[in-house]
C-alpha cells in the first residue's frame, strides 16, 4: 500500500514507450511528468532526444524537458536536487509526481543520493583528457573503466567524453570506482525519494524493431537539420550532448565520412546497444511492478494494468 500521490516512476530501455504510458496513468491519477533523461533536458534537441510535443503530452504537465541550451552541463546531483523540489511542489498540489525515462545515473540520484566526497581532481582530468583525444582514445579508456567498474561501465558509451572521464576521475582521486562509492554512500546523507517503480520489460526483439522504427521516423522529422542548426547556432563551442547516440554519427555524416544508409543502420545498433546496457543496470534496481511489453497490448491495456496494481491507502 502506498499514500495518495506517492511519487511514481516509469522507467525502462530507450524506445519503450515509457512517455507514452506517463501521460495516458497521468490522466487516469491526476499526475504530473517529470523527465528522467540525460539528453530531452536540453532545448533544441527535440527530435533526436524524442522530447515528447505538446499533441503528445495531452495537456499533462511536464517538466525537466528542453529547459536547458546545450552548452551548459548539469550533474546528477544538480538533476536529483531539482527533482526533489519539483516532486514536493507537485505533491502540495494534491498532484501525482509521476517520474519518466531511462537515466540510469539520475535513477540512482534521486533514489539513492550523490555519494559523499564526490571530487574533483584537475590534474587527472586533464590527463584523462588528452589521452582520450588520442588515437583510439575513447575506447582505450572504455577498455579501463570496463576493468575497474563493469557495472558503471553499462551506462556509459564511448562517446559520452564527459562521464567516461568523469569515471575514471573518480577513480584515480578516491582509489575506488563509481558504483563501490555508491554502495558505501551513508544512508543518510542526502534527501532521497521512496519511488513505486515500474518497469516497462520488452523483448529484446521487439524493442530492437521500435528502436529501428523511430529511428526512420525520426530522420524523416529533421534530425539532420536539428544538427546543422546546433552547429551553427554554438559554432565555436564544444556542445557535450553532441555526443550522445546519433548525434555524433550525423555529425560525421556530415562530414561525408558514411553515407545516408550508413547513418540510419549506424544510429539503430548503437540505440539497441545502448538499450541493452540500460537493461543491464535496471536490473540492478528494486522494482515493484514489471509490466511485460508486447506490440499487440494497447496502451489502455497497459494503463489499466498499472493502475490496478497501484494500491493506495485510503
Amino acid at each position: 500500500m502506498i499514500s495518495q500521490n506517492h511519487p511514481l516512476a516509469i522507467i525502462g530501455p530507450t524506445a519503450s514507450g515509457k512517455s507514452g504510458v506517463a501521460v495516458a496513468l497521468a490522466i487516469k491519477i491526476d499526475g504530473e511528468v517529470v523527465g528522467m533523461d540525460s539528453r530531452q533536458i536540453y532545448e533544441g534537441m527535440a527530435i533526436g532526444t524524442a522530447q515528447p510535443t505538446l499533441d503528445e503530452q495531452s495537456g499533462v504537465p511536464h517538466y525537466m524537458i528542453g529547459i536547458l541550451p546545450p552548452n551548459k552541463e548539469i550533474t546528477a546531483g544538480a538533476y536529483a536536487k531539482l527533482v526533489l523540489d519539483l516532486v514536493t511542489d507537485i505533491q502540495s498540489r494534491g498532484k501525482t509526481p509521476i517520474i519518466c525515462g531511462g537515466a540510469g545515473l539520475y535513477y540512482r540520484a534521486i533514489t539513492k543520493g550523490i555519494f559523499e566526497g564526490s571530487i574533483s581532481d584537475l590534474d587527472a582530468r586533464k590527463q584523462l583528457e588528452n589521452e582520450y583525444n588520442k588515437k583510439n582514445g575513447p575506447r582505450n579508456l572504455m577498455d579501463r573503466l570496463m576493468e575497474l567498474d563493469p557495472e558503471y561501465a553499462e551506462i556509459v558509451h564511448p562517446n559520452n567524453k564527459k562521464r567516461l572521464i568523469r569515471a575514471l576521475e573518480i577513480y584515480v582521486s578516491t582509489g575506488k570506482p563509481p558504483t563501490e562509492h555508491y554502495k558505501n554512500q551513508s544512508e543518510d546523507s542526502q534527501p532521497k525519494l521512496d519511488l513505486f517503480t515500474i518497469y516497462m520489460d520488452w523483448e529484446l526483439d521487439d524493442l530492437g524493431d521500435r528502436i529501428a522504427k523511430r529511428t526512420t521516423k525520426m530522420l524523416k522529422a529533421g534530425w539532420v537539420d536539428e544538427v546543422r542548426t546546433l552547429m551553427k547556432q554554438y559554432p565555436d563551442e564544444v556542445l557535450h550532448p553532441l555526443d550522445s547516440i546519433g548525434y555524433s554519427q550525423i555529425i560525421t555524416y556530415l562530414n561525408d565520412e558514411i553515407s545516408e544508409e550508413e547513418l540510419e543502420t549506424e544510429i539503430s545498433l548503437r540505440t539497441r546497444q545502448f538499450a541493452i546496457r540500460q537493461i543491464k543496470w535496471f536490473r540492478k534496481e528494486t522494482i515493484d511492478l514489471t509490466i511485460k511489453m508486447s506490440v499487440e497490448q494497447s496502451l489502455k491495456v497497459v494503463t489499466e494494468e498499472i493502475v490496478q496494481n497501484l494500491k493506495f491507502n485510503s
